[in-house]
């Protein structure tokens, strides 16, 4: 995922935030054994700097979010204005040539053209609009969903009792129909 506004190299600050949680599994998943005991030996500072890194880049991404929809709302506005100033145009040139009889039927009839396109031109900007924002809303969803869940993961493996060994963890489901000779 890239950041939205251009910058294309970058990485989105939910990338950061996600790769800071896989490492904080790793480092649960390759702690070592302590000698005649189930328990493991983890760095708790370095997991702790992770997890709190990871919640740090959070709040950007809602910041985002927000920008999104704010954006929206400025683009409907803007729309609505443009389609606004269009009907004041259409209005006064109808006013105009209200003087002459003959030209009456011909503005009356072209008004109403340069309204229904208006208002149609109006109606495709703001559905185009909702669309890129709902899109973006719903990659940012599954990709908080993601780091929620790695979250309850890891935090699920710390709350496990000693002596029971870890539950199988599932395969990761790839929805893009390939196979992946890394995860089997």
């Amino acid at each position: 995922m890239t950041a939205v506004n251009g910058d294309r190299d970058r990485p989105s600050p939910l990338a950061d935030a996600d790769t800071l949680l896989r490492r904080a599994v790793e480092l649960v998943r390759q702690a070592r054994p302590m000698p005649l005991s189930s328990s493991v030996v983890i760095s708790r500072d370095e997991v702790l700097e992770l997890l709190e890194q990871a919640v740090a880049q959070l709040p950007e991404e809602l910041r985002e979010a927000r920008w999104l929809l704010k954006e929206r709302e400025e683009f409907v506005e803007r729309a609505r204005a443009e389609g606004d100033d269009i009907i004041a145009q259409a209005s006064n040139r109808a006013e105009a040539m209200v003087q002459r009889t003959e030209v009456v039927r011909a503005a009356d009839g072209r008004a109403r053209r340069i309204v229904a396109e208006a208002e149609a031109r109006a109606r495709d900007m703001r559905l185009e609009v909702e669309d890129y924002c709902d899109q973006r809303l719903a990659s940012f969803e599954i990709a908080l969903e993601k780091v929620t869940n790695a979250v309850a993961e890891a935090r699920t493996r710390l709350r496990l009792p000693r002596n029971e060994p870890a539950p199988a963890e599932p395969e990761p489901v790839d929805e893009s129909g390939f196979y992946d000779q890394d995860h089997g």
